[in-house]
């Protein structure tokens, strides 16, 4: 895959956005929170996975644990072509998925002010 089947792809989840960061790095996140960075300047690609995968992926050529986020399972392609389409969509769709089930719900509707205390009396109101 090249960047833009890359962006395509990853824009084409529900609710997925786009933001440029830290220079060249091609964010795309779910409710803020990233799923997939493409590198713009210096071609690369991370995303996150499961343990199991992190450990099967790291073993390969051209894919090592990415930088800062390694630890949580996130890797990198040092080339876009490290992976076939088929199985980097793949992978893609399941950052995604596990990004997406741990992003926080919508907000809730914010309950109405407590009425302040009464300046004649002094006395909060209390809630009945």
């Amino acid at each position: 895959m090249n960047v833009d089947e890359i962006r395509e792809y990853c824009m084409s989840f529900p609710g997925a956005k786009e933001k440029l960061q830290w220079g060249d790095a091609l964010c795309f996140k779910m409710k803020e929170k990233m799923f997939a960075v493409v590198g713009l300047d210096r071609l690369r690609f991370t995303f996150k996975c499961t343990p199991v995968t992190f450990a099967e992926l790291i073993e390969r050529e051209n894919i090592r644990p990415a930088p800062y986020v390694g630890r949580y399972h996130w890797v990198m392609l040092e080339r876009l072509d490290a992976l076939a389409g088929n199985e980097l969509r793949d992978l893609v769709r399941q950052s995604f998925e596990m990004v997406a089930g741990k992003a926080p719900k919508s907000k809730r509707s914010i309950p109405a002010k407590r009425k302040r205390a009464s300046r004649r009396s002094g006395q909060e109101s209390r809630p009945r």
